[in-house]
């Protein structure tokens, strides 16, 4: 299975006369170098992740910023219980 020049498992180019990733024949030096280059991508892709999940739990500023659309379901379900505690009074009646 050959790979396409512009990726490799992971997205990266290998340099030109380096052998891909996952080939046999590859010495030690460029298997460490490897490693480290992907521990590093999984570094920025873990702190990433993180702050990303920070930003979404922050339910506060998730409030600020759809404070519009919390409104308009207030809205909403007020008229539906509203509604529902209406029809069940007149049929008690």
């Amino acid at each position: 299975m050959s790979t396409t020049p512009e990726r490799v498992a992971g997205g990266t180019v290998p340099p030109p006369g380096r052998p891909e990733p996952g080939v046999p024949g590859r010495s030690s030096d460029q298997i460490r170098r490897d490693v480290e280059v992907r521990r590093g991508e999984l570094a920025g892709s873990v702190e990433l992740l993180r702050r990303r999940v920070t930003e979404l739990s922050d339910w506060r500023r998730q409030v600020r910023e759809h404070r519009t659309e919390l409104v308009a379901g207030a809205a909403i379900a007020g008229f539906v219980v509203g509604g529902f505690l209406a029809l069940r009074r007149r049929r008690r009646s």
